[in-house]
């Protein structure tokens, strides 16, 4: 029955690059917590009738052997997660789309071969946020992270800023970094703030993150957290500091920052470091868990 919502999972794209490995093993961490399975998903680019009948089985057959090689390489990390596998006929981001109405996330590789080839991941990410129902995960994970790996969340201007937080704080936890929650601050057109003029601004944006960190640093007092002002965008903050970020959390409904994060001028910002980005509607994650 299509009115029925499949059990819920973390998706993963799958498309035969290392970064689409690095992607599944990324988000087995994730699965494990929620003790829900990894679903690995290659999505094959549909032909047109006048395609030879044997290009149909050599992409089934390449679709098949990047499946199994992602398969191996999360059951190598001996981790205790259930993996469980889908080739599709359709476009891939129609299918990654559709996985997301049951998948409590779906992840990316932020460069891969095909459908995730790096002139098209700002576009399949943009899409996916535009249109999924699920947080969305861009991978960047090579393993060359060195020295103090932050989880990052941007609270400036957002509604959900608590809830953000919170799901921040699980992120930290899941993989036992430390938080930072940054407010940045910027006038209207884009001028970053000098911060001998910005005075009562400075202190209330400084109130309002202290605020959203507060509830949760009561619960859990181990928890490293900082709040950081940041005179600038957060893209301006991720340029100087991403080599020490090793995920940042903003929130779907914030445009400007999604835009940029997945858009050539982040893809350039963060090519070649270890920072991921995770995009979340706060109220998806609630409908889902209210599921």
């Amino acid at each position: 029955m299509s009115g029925v919502r499949k059990p819920p999972s973390i998706v993963v794209g799958i498309d035969g690059s290392k970064a689409a490995i690095h992607a599944a093993l990324w988000a087995t961490d994730e699965a494990v917590s929620r003790d829900i399975p990894l679903r690995l998903l290659y999505a094959i680019e549909p032909d047109d009738a006048q395609t030879p009948p044997d290009r149909a089985a050599r992409k089934l057959a390449i679709a098949e052997n990047a499946i199994r090689y992602a398969f191996t390489a999360v059951e190598a990390a001996e981790k205790p997660v259930k993996i469980e596998v889908e080739i599709t006929q359709e476009r891939p981001i129609t299918s990654l789309i559709r996985a997301s109405a049951s998948a409590d996330m779906v992840c990316v590789g932020a460069v891969g071969m095909h459908h995730f080839r790096p002139a098209r991941v700002g576009s399949t990410a943009a899409a996916l946020v535009r249109s999924g129902l699920c947080p969305v995960a861009i991978v960047r994970d090579q393993g060359r992270r060195e020295g103090p790996s932050w989880i990052v969340v941007d609270t400036d201007g957002c509604a959900d800023s608590s809830a953000l937080v919170g799901i921040a704080i699980e992120e930290a936890r899941l993989r036992n970094a430390p938080l930072k929650v940054i407010s940045s601050r910027q006038t209207s057109d884009g001028e970053i703030v000098d911060e001998n003029t910005a005075g009562g601004d400075d202190r209330s944006i400084r109130k309002t993150s202290d605020r959203a960190i507060a509830p949760w640093t009561w619960c859990d007092p181990e928890l490293q957290v900082e709040s950081v002002e940041v005179h600038g965008s957060l893209l301006d903050y991720l340029a100087e500091n991403s080599p020490s970020v090793r995920l940042v959390v903003v929130g779907a409904r914030e445009n400007a920052d999604v835009e940029q994060l997945v858009g050539p001028a982040g893809n350039a910002v963060l090519h070649n470091s270890d920072c991921s980005v995770l995009i979340v509607d706060p109220q998806h994650v609630s409908e889902m868990q209210q599921q």
